[in-house]
């Protein structure tokens, strides 16, 4: 048993010896820069932007970082939708509506959805994050917790850079590489950011035109549809059944569920239009309801998150009502 035990252990150390250590970040950052040039990307550029490339602890620590308090809708809406950003919604909304529109109409995208994207987002671009892009996604990278999506998101970054949408020292975003007023990922930004100026820049990060028209586009490629809003909160029955609820589930008609019991919040019946929908409980029976249409899923598809899509809705809904004069 002994020697099984010593021939167990020997084994187990030499696998562990021959095991390879990890590169340090700048050798690893060199693999990087050759993986770059394969796929396309100018040398020049690769050298460029990876020679200053630095290592980020905080995004290490951002990215494994977990909430340490759980929110509910009522306590998170207030914080998200506040009334000096409806106000500033709608003043901002006033202020742009002529290329709103015009966006909206290309598009087919309702114009308040647009300014409540931008303002929940980065506050109207008031904060779009101050991390530099290529140093943070290849931190993340590096750290391999995700190392293939963070390892994708760098070399599209590494493109908008080769295809001079933005300077090296001037593409800053969040800790995990989300960029400028509508924060794209740089794999969103290659797939729906628009250069609506036609100045030869898709510009994310100062150009309100092109940060609408790209937010416009991005839903419009999603599935929007502007014949649609994106749901309505409503008051459900105690003896509802929960399986029924959820993204995951069938829709059902709202004459389905006014026949369930489901109401406005002010115990009205739901409108009599031809719509299906889902019924959403993001705090789940206790919480807040919400019937949630096409538009609700597409917006899902932008931040998968009920509390995003809840805030966003709110601020489109609060830019639409009262009618702005």
């Amino acid at each position: 048993m002994r020697a099984m035990m010593l021939t167990s252990l020997f084994w187990s150390a030499a696998i562990f010896a021959q095991s390879p250590a990890k590169p340090d970040y700048n050798t690893y950052l060199q693999g990087i820069k050759s993986q770059a040039v394969e796929q396309g990307i100018s040398q020049a550029t690769v050298d460029k932007a990876l020679s200053q490339a630095t290592f980020i602890e905080r995004a290490v620590k951002l990215d494994k970082s977990q909430p340490e308090f759980k929110l509910t809708l009522d306590t998170y809406l207030p914080k998200a939708v506040p009334k000096w950003k409806i106000k500033q919604a709608r003043d901002l909304y006033k202020k742009h509506l002529p290329e709103l529109t015009e966006i909206g109409e290309m598009y087919g995208v309702q114009p308040r959805f647009i300014v409540a994207l931008w303002g929940i987002e980065t506050n109207f671009g008031g904060y779009t994050g101050n991390f530099d892009v290529v140093s943070a996604l290849a931190t993340l990278a590096y750290d391999g917790r995700r190392e293939a999506f963070f390892k994708e998101q760098l070399f599209a970054a590494l493109q908008i850079l080769d295809e001079g949408h933005i300077s090296l020292d001037k593409m800053k975003g969040s800790w995990a590489g989300a960029m400028g007023q509508c924060q794209f990922m740089p794999t969103s930004f290659l797939t729906f950011a628009v250069d609506h100026d036609g100045d030869g820049r898709k510009d994310i990060w100062q150009t309100k035109v092109d940060v609408f028209a790209s937010a416009a586009n991005y839903l419009k490629q999603s599935g929007w549809n502007d014949d649609l809003t994106w749901g309505r909160q409503v008051q459900v029955p105690a003896n509802l059944d929960l399986s029924i609820t959820g993204l995951k589930q069938p829709q059902k008609t709202l004459a389905q569920w006014q026949a369930m019991g489901v109401r406005k919040t002010d115990g009205s019946d739901l409108p009599t239009r031809d719509i299906s929908a889902w019924l959403v409980l993001p705090d789940d029976k206790d919480g807040r309801a919400y019937l949630a249409y096409d538009n609700y899923a597409t917006l899902m598809k932008w931040n998968r998150s009920n509390y995003f899509v809840a805030a966003v809705g709110t601020l489109a809904d609060s830019i639409a009502y009262p009618p702005i004069k």
